[in-house]
């Protein structure tokens, strides 16, 4: 209703579709695998008026969730404007607030040996396994695997970035308008972050 003509299209990690059954399960959905192919695929091949929702900071972000801390992995993650370009694509950024407040994680700090053994998983299989917790079944003060009733609110639409349609772009116009991306994703965060329960000294960290 928001966006007549516009076409929604969720993408996740390429391994979740080797899984069987599950990988009918996302199919099912309507979701893609978040390779070149497929992004190029609905950009091109699918008709005009397609969105691509990407998650850029993956499997990898679940290392830094915590209540009271928003972290973003996105300072080296470039391939989806590098894609956008290549089709013409605007980027618009979106954010969900109160996500990280449905569980509490146990963090392991980089260096330690626990750590260690996460980013192996990550490489080896695409995601670390985190050891996390929630509420319990009969109880919101025991510990179980039900998230915590908390709101989340997704702010959909931030300032799109108007981005040409370049058939190679440099590394040079890739920085920029990554730069032009995070810039918008800043002011969306910044403008909605007192209405969703954060206060004005929260900042939205990228690394």
């Amino acid at each position: 209703e928001l966006f007549p003509g516009i076409r929604s299209f969720l993408t996740t990690l390429a391994g979740n579709f080797r899984l069987p059954v599950f990988r009918e399960y996302l199919m099912s959905g309507g979701l893609f695998p978040v390779t070149r192919r497929a992004i190029g695929y609905l950009l091109s091949q699918k008709g005009t008026g397609n969105a691509v929702a990407i998650v850029i900071g993956g499997a990898a972000e679940s290392l830094s969730c915590r209540p009271g801390v928003t972290t973003l992995i996105l300072k080296n993650r470039k391939g989806f404007v590098r894609m956008a370009l290549r089709h013409g694509a605007f980027l618009v950024p979106s954010f969900s607030f109160g996500e990280n407040d449905l569980f509490r994680q146990v963090v392991f700090e980089e260096g330690s040996w626990m750590r260690s053994i996460q980013r192996r998983f990550q490489k080896m299989i695409g995601f670390a396994p985190c050891l996390f917790y929630g509420r319990g079944l009969t109880s919101c003060r025991s510990r179980g695997f039900l998230p915590y009733a908390r709101p989340i609110t997704t702010v959909a639409v931030g300032e799109p970035v108007a981005v040409p349609k370049v058939e190679n772009p440099s590394r040079e116009l890739v920085d920029r308008y990554h730069e032009l991306y995070i810039r918008a994703l800043l002011k969306l965060f910044n403008e909605n972050k007192t209405k969703y329960g954060l206060s004005e000294s929260d900042e939205l960290h990228i690394l």
